[in-house]
């Protein structure tokens, strides 16, 4: 089941941010990244966010998150994490379905690690297309891919 998460409610933001940990140091590992910004963001960072975040409970955990931020010109995703413990249970396509389904856009963005294989996989497997890569200030070499929709079809 996927809800809106209150962020601004503290205990919802820990809940959160556990999450967020979780699933970041793994990230960090695929990267071989030692200074990862994401594992530094505060509790505050959560609680104060403008940002939407979704979860997808299962057996009455949060077992995922999606952290979206939509506009009138487009809808970014900013975060998609799932907890290592509910792994390879399609938790992250669910999540990106419903994003889908939920905000109307003709142009979703999304950044990642280019050595995170995993996501880039899904993200591709969704119809996003790789834009740009850089490298961060952090030696992190990222991706940015970018699905648009024709209204048309």
């Amino acid at each position: 089941m996927i809800e809106k998460l209150q962020n601004s409610e503290r205990e919802v933001s820990k809940k959160i941010r556990s999450v967020f940990q979780l699933s970041y140091k793994i990230e960090a590992e695929l990267l071989n990244a030692t200074d990862f910004p994401p594992l530094k963001r505060p509790l505050k960072k959560y609680v104060n966010s403008n940002t939407e975040f979704f979860g997808y409970i299962k057996d009455k955990e949060l077992a995922g998150v999606i952290e979206i931020q939509h506009n009138s010109r487009f809808t970014d995703i900013h975060s998609l994490v799932v907890n290592p413990s509910f792994f390879r249970q399609g938790i992250a396509r669910k999540l990106m379905e419903f994003v889908f389904d939920t905000f109307d856009s003709n142009l979703f963005v999304v950044e990642t690690g280019l050595e995170n294989g995993p996501s880039t996989e899904l993200f591709k497997k969704f119809d996003f297309k790789e834009v740009k890569q850089w490298n961060t200030d952090n030696g992190i070499r990222k991706i940015k891919f970018e699905r648009r929709i024709n209204n048309d079809d």
